[in-house]
């Protein structure tokens, strides 16, 4: 799991411990001054920027954290599915689609 520089220390050893993760904390380089993107954060906000293209996702109406998560699995499958159907279609020799 990936934590932002200030969560080094007792959070790592109390993941390790009690939620069996390896807590992976992501540093700035030293010799930079000012705001420097991290190449992890980006992943991670760009998963969420994916998940918030589901309406339902947009705010928080789930009263359930198991319909939360649930909703989510259903957003990331329909992103990949997409996905899968566009390389599908790209792909040489592929079968022609129907037209709609």
């Amino acid at each position: 799991m990936w934590a932002d520089g200030g969560h080094r220390g007792h959070l790592q050893d109390w993941a390790a411990q009690h939620l069996g993760l390896v807590l992976d904390v992501v540093q700035r380089h030293q010799d930079v001054q000012g705001f420097q993107v991290l190449p992890r954060r980006r992943v991670v906000e760009r998963s969420f920027a994916w998940l918030l293209h589901s309406r339902r996702l947009v705010r928080d109406y789930e009263r359930r954290t198991d319909t939360s998560e649930a909703v989510i699995r259903w957003s990331m499958i329909t992103l990949m599915n997409r996905r899968l159907a566009v390389r599908q279609r790209q792909r040489p020799g592929a079968a022609p689609t129907p037209a709609a």
